[in-house]
């Protein structure tokens, strides 16, 4: 839960969102993946694999419109679960996975530049060649504090585990030590408080999306991306957490209750939800045995809210 907190505002401001879009989507989706799903321990909510997706379909449609193709991307996966398509994952060819997580990777690189080394840019593309050439634009306004404290950040996360082993994980080191820093030494950087008015303290209101017919006939092709990415991404963790635990999920229930938290999420103001592979691994490696690990995750975020 401790770390879900930074990583789902994180996922939420690259993705052109606000945080608590990200908190709340781990929330909701967090508990209802682990409540309904086909895996003992999987952890659900915002996924770094979503950013470049989600960013594109808000740059191009909106954030309301965001919010229909999630719930569109829901009901597809709830189809895809009780129609047993979950079965089909399994033949996905090893190199075709590693070619497009990979990719993926690059993205999120790439779209953390800016944040990294403290770009002044206004409005960031959502096509890969317009951030490159965005990027090279903007590199004469580096902002020196920003990079240190980033760089810092980042060192202490690579070596911590090699050094004093992985009592504590370490990115939770990096934002304390980090935050200490910055406040100690007054340094002049954007923290979520200047940039967004800090996090929310009170619980979403159900504000359900409006839409019509004529605009779902536009959004059905990301919503299938968003529906395909969700299976994939889902099916992938929890067959890896089936490695960790040496247990055997459940395909087609998984991508049921994926499907039903992209359904519910959006009328709170969510993201897009998948099986967390990050958060699914250090859940295993805390302890997890049973789904009720997840929702003690979700309930630990609503807690801090």
């Amino acid at each position: 839960g401790v770390i879900a907190l930074p990583l789902a505002i994180a996922f939420a401001i690259a993705s052109g969102a606000k945080p608590e879009a990200g908190i709340f989507t781990a929330i909701i989706a967090g508990f209802i993946i682990s409540a309904l799903g086909g895996s003992r321990v999987q952890i659900g909510g915002p996924t770094g694999a979503f950013i470049v997706i989600v960013y594109g379909i808000i740059m191009q449609y909106g954030y309301a419109n965001l919010l229909i193709c999630t719930m569109m991307a829901g009901v597809m996966l709830v189809a895809m679960g009780l129609t047993r398509m979950g079965n089909l994952i399994k033949f996905f060819p090893r190199p075709l996975i590693m070619g497009f997580t990979s990719g993926i990777a690059v993205l999120i690189i790439l779209s953390q530049i800016k944040e990294f080394f403290g770009l002044q840019i206004e409005v960031m593309p959502a096509d890969f060649i317009h951030q490159l050439q965005t990027i090279y634009r903007a590199a004469g306004t580096v902002d020196f504090v920003t990079l240190l404290l980033a760089a810092g950040s980042a060192l202490l996360i690579w070596f911590y585990p090699k050094t004093w082993g992985q009592k504590l994980p370490s990115p939770i080191i990096a934002l304390v030590l980090g935050t200490a820093v910055v406040a100690l030494f007054n340094l002049p950087v954007e923290t979520i408080g200047t940039r967004f008015g800090g996090i929310p303290q009170s619980l979403p209101a159900f504000d359900p999306p409006e839409f019509t017919f004529a605009t779902l006939r536009h959004l059905l092709a990301p919503a299938m991306t968003i529906a395909l990415l969700g299976a994939i991404e889902s099916l992938l963790s929890a067959a890896v957490a089936d490695g960790m635990i040496d247990d055997k999920h459940d395909p087609n229930q998984e991508l049921v209750a994926q499907g039903i938290a992209n359904i519910v999420t959006p009328f709170f103001g969510g993201l897009p939800a998948t099986g967390a592979i990050a958060r699914t691994a250090t859940n295993v490696r805390a302890g997890a045995t049973s789904p009720v690990a997840g929702i003690v995750h979700a309930l630990t975020l609503l807690v801090i809210v």
